[in-house]
């Protein structure tokens, strides 16, 4: 099904959505970052026939007109604020990476908003994954690659900044089980003080405890669950150690996938969802 794109609007600027599916529930699909533009759009067909999909442009890149603050909470307030236009107030949330951190903040703060939520391969509720992430996404560069990914990196922290994720180009392959067959990368572009500044709000969420206090008190009554890629450079601790955090979470591990699990697995994602 074709997707229709609208406009929410909220008194902070406006939001960029595209609506699809024929199902009889509402997901708000939340995309990975922080500070990307989003490319969910190769998730929404798995979907299309369970559920009524609506995917947006988080703040700080366009077509959405939302700016600063780019923190967790005003991520929150976006992801309600879409949730409640396009579903009445209450709707399966789907995030993905950073998109998953956001589903778990959501969790803790409006579980009132949420019909459930599908958790992909998320950057979880402890940063000690971190680490080893950015590792696995270096591995197997060749060195005028990793020169480069310094080069930009030095860049980017001395405030020279660019909408072309060039890093992102480099480390791509490495996302996926198999490097050799990664598929090519959809256009995207980046905002690195959307990035910058949510990275220092979630740092500061993840020092102050609050998914880890939260989570163990998300109602029954929001079903989670939780799928990650078997082979994902995301350390797998970061979806089994926070989906511990939640008594009644599901957890679907994906064989032969990486970061983008139905990109590389997609009837085994569907079946998921059957759990």
């Amino acid at each position: 099904m074709a997707e229709e794109r609208i406009t929410i609007a909220t008194p902070a600027g406006d939001i960029a959505a595209w609506r699809g599916g024929t199902g009889a529930d509402t997901a708000v699909l939340l995309h990975g970052g922080p500070g990307l533009s989003d490319y969910l759009g190769t998730l929404t067909p798995l979907l299309d026939e369970r559920f009524r999909t609506v995917r947006y442009q988080q703040r700080g890149l366009a077509p959405t007109t939302i700016g600063p603050p780019h923190t967790v909470e005003a991520n929150v307030e976006d992801a309600v604020a879409v949730i409640d236009h396009e579903a009445g107030g209450r709707a399966v949330i789907v995030g993905h990476s950073w998109g998953g951190h956001l589903a778990l903040h959501l969790l803790v703060a409006a579980p009132d908003r949420l019909a459930g939520a599908i958790i992909i391969d998320p950057l979880g509720a402890h940063m000690d994954v971190m680490a080893q992430f950015v590792a696995n996404l270096r591995r197997g560069l060749d060195p005028d690659e990793l020169a480069r990914l310094d080069e930009i990196d030095a860049r980017e922290r001395a405030g020279e900044v660019s909408e072309d994720p060039e890093g992102l180009r480099i480390i791509w392959r490495n996302y996926f089980a198999d490097p050799g067959t990664a598929p090519p990368m959809p256009p995207m572009r980046q905002s690195a003080e959307a990035n910058s500044g949510v990275f220092a709000s979630l740092t500061d969420h993840a020092a102050a405890g609050t998914l880890t206090r939260g989570l163990p008190r998300v109602p029954a009554t929001v079903p989670v669950l939780f799928i990650y890629g078997e082979q994902s450079p995301m350390p797998a601790r970061a979806t089994t150690a926070t989906a511990a955090l939640v008594p009644h979470a599901r957890v679907a591990p994906i064989e032969a996938a990486g970061h983008f699990p139905w990109l590389e697995q997609p009837e085994a994602v569907v079946a998921a969802l059957d759990m």
